[in-house]
């Protein structure tokens, strides 16, 4: 991939946040105007948690958070020339000051980030709130020292789940079936059904299904309905796979230079930001289900007729066998001995204690 173009877009983010900081710390700012102006790279376009959360947070709630002592700018990454696997890099060197990184993405690279969204690990949102809560002191930790990056916020998109253009009963019947994934562990998990994952990344997942290069895909509930999946596919299972996490974070010399006040802000409102990222997500996810299927309750989608396939005992017991057999331990082989401790010391034993017995 040459990636000169899309350094140069992200440098130009690099000279605003120079144009920010010399605009923080100018002696002679006119009263009326900001004294700070952040640019800030957001997450997926198009979707509701960015539309309706990141991008009006960032364009109107902070000025009238701060009295209009501070603005900023947002641009959702996949428009802005940076690719979502340099992210975290990005941050990393400052040149992008504050953004949002797809965890299932910047795993590719960082291993131990993909250990809270493993395919299966999550059956649901309550689920992934608990293990969150155990994973977020070392995620802090880590991207501070390994990365140098604030870890500011962790946002989640709907449940993804399994959207096909053929019938099928279950998960056993995917053998042969070209899958869309978005990550290595669902590429683990669907190789392990038999089927044969395509890494796709978002923004080309429809042009995939259209092309016939894929017949299934994995994305988010209501995440597909957004973008008309729900027009070339038949059928959808409710078993979440993964959920899509983002993380927000900064870079740590540019965070340390914002004036105090403004870090006082941000650090009490990204919170609540987060939470309600979180309470949309856990709300799309039953919506985006009853919009491709096409019921009465579908308020804020595109009505469908899509088949909902049921997740069965038998589904969910083949899911939890393969993450125990193939997704987590090869995970722990891509992330060294280092995951293993991190597992024993973080999600380990809440996903000991909840999983059921392997099948006999």
């Amino acid at each position: 991939m040459n990636l000169r173009p899309c350094f140069r877009r992200a440098l130009a983010f690099a000279f605003a946040g120079l144009a920010f900081l010399a605009c923080a710390t100018a002696q002679t700012v006119p009263a009326a105007a900001p004294m700070a102006k952040l640019r800030v790279v957001g997450g997926l376009a198009a979707l509701n948690q960015y539309v309706r959360h990141e991008e009006p947070f960032w364009t109107r709630e902070l000025t009238r958070l701060t009295g209009g002592k501070y603005s900023a700018e947002i641009a959702p990454f996949d428009q802005s020339g940076v690719p979502g696997e340099e992210m975290l890099r990005l941050m990393s060197l400052g040149v992008t000051p504050l953004g949002t990184a797809l965890m299932s993405q910047s795993a590719a690279q960082y291993p131990g980030l993909g250990a809270l969204d493993l395919a299966g690990l999550n059956p649901n949102i309550s689920t992934l709130k608990k293990h969150l809560d155990a994973f977020r002191p070392y995620m802090q930790k880590m991207l501070r020292a390994q990365h140098g990056v604030e870890l500011l916020a962790v946002y989640t998109y709907p449940a993804q789940v399994l959207y096909c253009k053929r019938p099928f009963r279950g998960l056993q019947e995917l053998k042969g079936r070209r899958v869309r994934v978005s990550s290595t562990s669902q590429a683990d998990l669907m190789g392990a059904l038999g089927a044969v994952p395509v890494l796709v990344g978002f923004s080309q997942l429809m042009l995939n299904m259209q092309s016939g290069n894929t017949e299934c895909a994995i994305t988010g509930t209501m995440s597909g309905n957004t973008i008309g999946l729900h027009e070339v596919t038949s059928h959808i299972h409710t078993l979440p796979i993964t959920w899509g996490l983002a993380l927000f974070g900064a870079n740590v010399g540019a965070w340390n230079a914002l004036p105090g006040d403004l870090r006082a802000v941000l650090s009490r409102e990204l919170p609540k930001l987060e939470a309600a990222i979180w309470a949309e997500s856990e709300r799309e996810t039953a919506e985006g289900l009853a919009c491709n299927r096409g019921d009465a309750s579908c308020k804020t989608g595109r009505p469908g007729q899509m088949k909902e396939v049921t997740a069965s005992a038998a589904d969910t017991q083949l899911v939890n066998d393969i993450l125990r057999n193939t997704v987590l331990p090869r995970w722990k082989q891509r992330c060294h001995q280092q995951c293993q401790s991190v597992w024993d010391h973080t999600i380990g034993p809440l996903h000991e204690a909840s999983a059921p017995p392997p099948a006999r």
